[in-house]
């Protein structure tokens, strides 16, 4: 095995002490990005999707899930919503919904309209589109193609993506970067997978070059065929935080909100992460992708987190050094071993 490999194998088994690898991933956070964050705006504008995955609670035969579809206008007053709450990206999030993915100038024309509400990033996610798609979409104004691999282990990933071709995830990510998107990969973790099976995740997500990683954990969903599965505590996730941070240290490494919520968060950063996702405004109708029951009540709100931050000594970055981190990723995505934030953000290190 080499160096890396060990590395990660020593804190996913814990053979390490825990705490110690969470104040280096917060110092290796903080020698890049200093004490600021970045804040994201959900907007999960419609549930309908054609996928089978057994981990989504919208996955096309699930019966008890809610479905709707928003329309233009509501989407961005959503959208206007959280951009006035003061987060820096709108993500703009569907199933792979047909109304979309077979006529997808609807969609370019969604991003366009939020774009101009806004004048944010816009993030999108509407699942494996044609890479003509891709480049109508980044026309139209999107930044980032979220896709997530879920796994890197093959013989795991057809469990939980059903009928989905591994490689051509891989390589509409591949696209992405080469016609100039950003991407964020992402992984599932807590619903089986063992150690080896997470660190292999971990070295290969590397590779298809992604600005953003992220890890959630997998929280059984109501109608799913993976529904019996005991819930996890959230250790791994935080472990696999800490080692993406220390691997990849000048990545964007979410704290997503959408598994336990604010009262989650700070485990989350004190991990290394450095960017709070699934804001979701209060009374919005608005769902997420693994919990829904602290929407409404404006747990997903960033007033919601600011307190948080504050204790910790962190605070919002502002709008300026975060599209300053765009621009410089644009210019030259962070390789594997080879980049330094310095190198890759020279803008934002000049603001510090």
């Amino acid at each position: 095995m080499d160096a890396s490999l060990e590395s990660i194998y020593s804190i996913l088994d814990q053979s390490v002490d825990k705490e110690d690898i969470f104040a280096k991933a917060r110092q290796v956070r903080a020698e890049h990005f200093g004490n600021e964050v970045f804040a994201y705006g959900f907007n999960y504008f419609s549930t309908y999707c054609l996928n089978r995955c057994s981990f989504c609670h919208y996955r096309s035969d699930n019966k008890d899930a809610v479905r709707y579809r928003n329309s233009a206008e509501q989407v961005v007053e959503d959208a206007k919503l959280l951009a006035e709450s003061g987060v820096h990206l709108i993500d703009l999030t569907m199933g792979e919904d047909p109304y979309y993915k077979f006529q997808p100038e609807r969609f370019a024309d969604l991003i366009a309209k939020v774009r101009s509400a806004t004048e944010l990033p816009i993030m999108i996610s509407p699942g494996v589109v044609a890479p003509e798609s891709l480049r109508l979409f980044k026309q139209a104004g999107a930044v980032w193609f979220a896709l997530y691999q879920e796994t890197f282990v093959k013989s795991f990933y057809e469990r939980l993506r059903v009928n989905q071709d591994f490689d051509a995830r891989i390589k509409l990510k591949e696209e992405a970067i080469r016609i100039g998107l950003l991407v964020e990969e992402g992984i599932l973790t807590g619903w089986g997978d063992g150690v080896a099976d997470a660190v292999e995740s971990i070295l290969q997500m590397g590779k298809t070059q992604p600005s953003q990683v992220r890890v959630m954990t997998f929280v059984p969903q109501k109608g799913t065929p993976m529904e019996s599965l005991e819930p996890q505590s959230n250790e791994r996730e935080l472990l696999m935080i800490a080692a993406m941070r220390l691997l990849y240290p000048s990545k964007l490494i979410p704290a997503s909100l959408d598994v336990e919520g604010p009262k989650g968060l700070e485990d989350r950063l004190n991990a290394g992460a450095n960017v709070i996702t699934s804001l979701i405004p209060p009374e919005s109708g608005l769902v997420g992708v693994a919990s829904r029951s602290d929407i409404d009540d404006g747990g997903r709100s960033l007033p919601q987190v600011r307190p948080i931050l504050e204790r910790m000594g962190l605070k919002l970055a502002s709008q300026s050094c975060y599209e300053a981190y765009i621009e410089a990723a644009l210019e030259e995505h962070v390789y594997f071993g080879r980049t330094s934030a310095q190198e890759l953000f020279p803008t934002y290190v000049a603001a510090e």
